[in-house]
């Protein structure tokens, strides 16, 4: 689709709600080839840095060198993963005997990121370190510091920025699409107790850190700092206050950390495209362990329109009253309860010809895929950073916040100074 009919509308019928799912460029659907051969290193092997190991699997022109956990077990999962690669129990063996592993992936629980991501920098490491950056802001600010005196490559692992859906949907809020941003809203169900089965203390202390309160952030920092950044990647701004609150609701297993919370981020002055909100936006966010009903998901509500982004799909809901700009010929229809839903593709009229137009509709691959290759392209082909450790330091500064307005019940208000460029 032309770059001018990205900017367009379909065609509303009288009095109805249109859903207009976002599909961006087909070259997102391309498989990413490494320009150069490079060798990297894995540290920390759970649920995430196995992800991140698939991911990498999948990349012509990378090989995994070397991974390291302390848990035995994922070690030995994560191997067989590398076709080859050095193990290590020691993040620092890691770093002094895979030298030839320029760039270095960071999986590790949260509070455990701060010196790791110190020394792979200080070794002349390119970093990608996964997102919140850290659990505490003056590690946060810490590892923000570090990389901007260094010559290689860090990123954070915030996966919006990267999302091609969530790039063209940015696209659409940056025009007179939205106009008055209204309110925000986002919610992260899933079914799902967090614990991880295991066959002694030492190891359920490090395999259920998630659960441990003196160390984690719990729902609002470890899963809602990503989606918080959603907001801040649309509007270019960032909350000023926020509350919340928590409970356990079904995972009564002695477990200190809510399974269910609530919380509201207040946007001072936060606008559309078209003008301020009345009093500044808010955002209200959702998340539990409970229940997996409507999963993961975040919503711009808008005066000409309303923005929905579920990680792999995107719509605009155009509003029955907003003016009409255009429309595209080729299109799948949704049907979202009593309002149709068209897809706008790109490359539509060679798709439906070849009988492929559903094809285009949603990612091909994950949303970690897309953050990957631009994290590659920064070291290999010296493309900006899509997400700096310093927008790292927002994003988790308000993850932060939020924990603490979920565990205390107070208003937390934040430092207006952590989110100066």
């Amino acid at each position: 689709m032309p770059p001018a009919d990205r900017r367009t509308f379909i065609k509303t019928a009288a009095g109805a709600l249109v859903a207009v799912p976002l599909i961006p460029e087909l070259g997102w659907a391309r498989p990413y080839r490494a320009p150069a051969r490079i060798s990297v290193g894995v540290i920390g092997v759970g649920r995430q840095g196995r992800a991140i190991l698939g991911e990498l699997q999948k990349i012509e022109g990378v090989t995994v060198a070397a991974i390291c956990d302390t848990d035995a077990s994922r070690l030995s999962a994560g191997q067989r993963r590398t076709a080859g690669g050095e193990t290590f129990a020691e993040y620092k063996q890691l770093l002094e005997k895979k030298k030839d592993a320029a760039a270095i992936f960071i999986a590790t629980p949260t509070h455990l990121h701060r010196q790791i991501a110190l020394d792979c920098i200080q070794a002349g490491r390119h970093v990608f370190c996964e997102g919140p950056l850290a659990s505490t802001v003056d590690d946060c600010k810490a590892i923000a510091a570090a990389a901007r005196g260094a010559s290689t490559v860090f990123q954070t692992g915030l996966y919006a920025r990267s999302n091609p859906v969530y790039q063209l949907a940015r696209s659409f809020y940056k025009t007179d699409a939205v106009r008055t941003l209204v309110s925000m809203r986002a919610e992260d169900n899933r079914k799902n107790s967090w614990r991880t089965p295991t066959s002694s203390d030492e190891q359920d202390r490090a395999l259920n850190w998630h659960l441990n309160p003196e160390i984690s952030l719990g729902l609002p920092g470890e899963m809602g700092t990503h989606q918080f950044d959603v907001f801040h990647f649309f509007l270019g701004r960032y909350p000023t206050a926020v509350r919340g609150s928590g409970a356990i609701r079904v995972h009564n297993d002695g477990r200190k950390i809510a399974d269910t919370i609530q919380i509201d981020l207040a946007f001072d002055g936060a606008v559309g495209v078209g003008g301020p909100g009345s009093g500044g936006a808010h955002l209200q966010y959702a998340a539990t362990l409970c229940s997996s009903f409507e999963g993961r998901h975040e919503v711009f509500h808008g005066e000409a329109a309303s923005i929905k982004l579920a990680w792999t799909h995107g719509w605009m809901f155009k509003e029955a009253d907003a003016p009409t700009q255009g429309w595209e010929v080729w299109a799948n229809r949704q049907q979202f309860h009593n309002d149709e839903g068209i897809t706008l593709i790109a490359d539509a009229t060679k798709l439906h010809a070849q009988g492929k137009l559903k094809e285009g509709v949603g990612l091909p691959n994950s949303p970690m895929s897309y953050a990957i290759e631009d994290f590659f392209k920064s070291v290999l082909e010296k493309k900006a950073v899509v997400c700096t450790a310093d927008e790292g330091v927002r994003a988790s500064a308000v993850g932060i916040a939020a924990s603490r307005a979920v565990t205390t019940g107070e208003t937390v208000a934040l430092d207006p100074e952590l989110f100066k460029a």
